[in-house]
């Protein structure tokens, strides 16, 4: 307890330099759990759309029943075809209606008239998809557009590596500042208390006894900083998980597994310990001789 006092003192000495300290940490792991939330959803999202082969054909408008019901017969034949669905312009309207209720000016702005119908196809070999894709790529006369899912998976693979990576350099640039922030705040503190670890020294106190309340100082700048951080976007989240998840419909991009946030959780908090202990470490290990 003695200890935890001592370490107290230290922090409550410099109040400034204290809050700067837990700030930069706060800051960086609200960065940190914001990019492994981020980088989760997006996985969902991925692995929503690579084990759900579908394709989108927009038919023309003007195109008889016997054309359409053509079309219909030629893709059930090719093989793997898992379903086969047609959506009129009628239900394309009711599909638009329910997906935007919440927003009156899109529904007042939009009739069946200028919706097409479509074919919605899966198949359990994407290579089907594929296929299907080529053959009617070239019928402009039936098909408007085509929308693949190999290409929003494409996209999707993309933007959730190039997520990442600018995550992950970020992340590392906060983290070599949280750090240098501790090193530098412990050595402000080491060199304006010299007189008191030499006093100390003189009245028989170990290394341990000197360095600790230091290291502890670390400690708690990493800790409080990670609460703060993980809680304070975790919040965010949480008060927005609705909308977010609405958003990403028929996706679950948020989702509260317990198992998966302790573990997440745990792995924070070991960075958090590494990093305010190995600052307040080497700021000690710098001016105090051991």
């Amino acid at each position: 307890m003695n200890v935890l006092s001592t370490t107290w003192h230290h922090v409550r000495r410099s109040p400034f330099q204290s809050i700067g300290a837990i700030f930069i940490m706060t800051l960086s792991f609200f960065v940190l759990t914001s990019f492994i939330i981020v980088s989760n959803g997006l996985s969902q999202v991925l692995h929503y759309f690579e084990n759900k082969p579908e394709i989108t054909l927009f038919l023309k408008d003007g195109l008889d029943k016997p054309t359409v019901e053509g079309i219909e017969k030629e893709i059930s034949q090719y093989p793997n075809i898992k379903s086969i669905k047609f959506i009129s312009k009628d239900e394309a309207l009711s599909i638009y209606r329910d997906q935007n209720k919440d927003n009156p000016l899109l529904l007042e702005m939009v009739n069946a008239n200028i919706l097409p119908a479509s074919f919605e196809v899966s198949a359990y070999d994407p290579k089907t998809l594929e296929l299907i894709s080529q053959n009617f790529a070239n019928r402009k006369t039936q098909i408007d557009e085509i929308v693949y899912q190999k290409d929003v998976v494409d996209s999707l693979l993309t933007w959730t590596t190039t997520i990442r990576k600018v995550g992950l350099v970020i992340i590392s640039v906060l983290g070599f500042v949280s750090f240098l922030f501790i090193f530098t705040v412990i050595t402000m503190k080491i060199t304006n208390r010299k007189e008191e670890i030499r006093v100390s020294r003189l009245l028989g106190a170990s290394n341990w006894y000197v360095n600790r309340p230091f290291l502890l100082e670390g400690l708690f700048y990493g800790i409080i900083g990670m609460v703060l951080g993980s809680l304070i976007s975790g919040a965010i989240f949480y008060f927005t998980r609705n909308k977010i998840n609405t958003f990403f419909t028929p996706v679950n991009f948020f989702s509260f597994d317990f198992i998966y946030l302790a573990k997440t959780l745990a792995v924070e908090l070991a960075g958090a310990i590494f990093v305010g202990l190995f600052a307040s470490w080497t700021g000690v290990k710098r001016l105090i001789k051991f």
